[in-house]
């Protein structure tokens, strides 16, 4: 008899913990249902670590190493040589008035798609409208700023419109010419627009969706398709390979400048954005580090032109130091002895049809270059045109002067090419930067947290948790 009662008591104690654990897994389910259906998208990760300050020490990535497909210089050696010598000489050569300013048409005037939608930004004040409309001083170079209520046409986001403030003592004594290797025509005139880089830095714009996706599937698909893998025809690999750098190094400045929170104004690192767009595939981070030294190999080989230019903006001092900046970038003992040779050139176009094939990849890169007329966010067009512009003149300085002898083959090059090609190395070079020093934290943080899962949303679990097993505690 007493036996029976004690098995009645064990069994409903037993009944009893079943129910109230069944309480606890079925309350803690509800909970991560519930915070699953509301965990917005992004910048969770990000958003803990700019407040919490995570050291994320240069231990640099063992993830890439030998030499750089179709270069001449490992990733050993480019990240080395890239933190101690060339990122801080170009981080203060960008900073100098003769590089600080670029003039660029930014009007919208899409060769590809003239109905779409995104081109009305000719109603817009930056673009051209009609006298009563059309700010005075986008009609001649004037040095005023735009007013921020002018800008409703960048698709309602402010952070994508181009500051024109302008010191007036600038683009003065070069004279133009125009890069066969793109297709904006340079001349001066009322629809060039002058603006201070620095003030219009590469970041998040808004620009997203649709009309975003469809400027690069039409770089990509009709300009640039990917090669085959085993493709023989080295020229082709290198066109895709400098696009594919190209769009790694922005999205990356993207990512390392985001907005994080609208309603805070707060900027940060969207890591998260930065593994999914560029650090979880191996071949576009070598494409960049590839780019990088198709630049680099670029403005080594002008060095002579480089070193005779004028870099006068009127500002003697400043002047000096862009001179004295320039020549230490093209003669630093480091750099020539660690890479004296990032990319030769020389191999390519050797076949029987290669001047036919360097024709046919000119007149591709030269659509990719029209197509950022028809990039619907002012900021994102000044980038991507500066940045094309860049890439444009590197190609033609590493394959359009083949003998320095022959006057016709004698480099040329314009100012604003000048500038276009030092902020573009120097754009590819913030981003092995960052590749290099954060790219091992981003890799380990994503291996072990899920996707759409945060520190923030684990202590929300935790807290949860710990108020359910309190519940429980309360029933015993």
């Amino acid at each position: 008899m007493v036996e029976a009662e004690v098995g009645k008591k064990v069994k409903k104690n037993e009944n009893t913990g079943r129910l109230k654990w069944g309480f606890v897994i079925g309350a803690f389910l509800v909970v991560l249902a519930a915070s699953a259906m509301n965990s917005p998208h992004s910048h969770k990760i990000s958003t803990f670590l700019n407040n919490h300050k995570i050291c994320s020490c240069s231990q640099g990535s063992h993830k890439y190493s030998g030499i750089i497909e179709d270069c001449c210089c490992d990733y050993e050696t480019v990240d080395n040589i890239n933190g101690a010598v060339l990122n801080p000489l170009l981080q203060k050569l960008v900073t100098t008035p003769f590089f600080r300013y670029f003039k660029v048409k930014l009007w919208c005037d899409c060769p590809f798609w003239p109905d779409d939608g995104m081109c009305r930004l000719r109603d817009c004040s930056v673009c051209e409208c009609p006298d009563n409309e059309f700010p005075e001083s986008f009609k001649k170079p004037s040095y005023r700023s735009l007013s921020s209520d002018h800008l409703v046409c960048q698709e309602g986001k402010p952070q994508g419109t181009v500051d024109r403030t302008l010191d007036s003592k600038v683009f003065k004594g070069w004279v133009e010419i125009d890069n066969p290797w793109t297709s904006d025509d340079e001349t001066d005139n009322g629809e060039m627009t002058y603006v201070n880089l620095l003030l219009n830095p590469e970041r998040y714009t808004g620009y997203t969706g649709p009309s975003a996706r469809r400027i690069w599937e039409a770089i990509y698909s009709e300009n640039c398709p990917k090669y085959r893998s085993g493709e023989i025809c080295q020229e082709k690999k290198v066109l895709y390979k400098l696009i594919s750098g190209l769009h790694s190094s922005i999205s990356i400045h993207i990512a390392a400048d985001y907005l994080l929170d609208e309603k805070t104004n707060m900027w940060g690192e969207n890591l998260e954005l930065m593994y999914n767009r560029i650090l979880r595939y191996p071949d576009r981070v070598r494409n960049l580090y590839f780019t990088f030294l198709f630049v680099l190999r670029a403005v080594t080989k002008a060095s002579d032109y480089l070193e005779q230019a004028e870099y006068d903006s009127g500002n003697h001092a400043e002047d000096v130091k862009a001179q004295s900046l320039m020549h230490q970038l093209l003669n630093n003992p480091k750099l020539q002895a660690a890479c004296p040779l990032p990319f030769d050139e020389a191999k390519l176009w050797q076949g029987q049809n290669g001047p036919e094939l360097k024709q046919q990849i000119q007149n591709q890169f030269r659509n990719i270059s029209a197509l950022m007329d028809c990039v619907g966010c002012e900021k994102c067009r000044l980038w991507g045109k500066l940045q094309v512009l860049g890439l444009g003149t590197a190609l033609n300085i590493l394959f359009s002067v083949n003998n320095e002898n022959d006057p016709a083959q004698r480099l040329q090059l314009h100012r604003n090419e000048v500038i276009a090609l030092v902020n573009l190395l120097n754009r590819l070079s913030e981003s092995i930067k960052v590749v290099h020093e954060r790219g091992p934290l981003v890799e380990r943080l994503m291996k072990h947290l899920p996707s759409e899962s945060s520190v923030q949303q684990m202590s929300v679990w935790k807290r949860l948790w710990e108020l359910t097993l309190g519940r429980l505690n309360k029933l015993r």
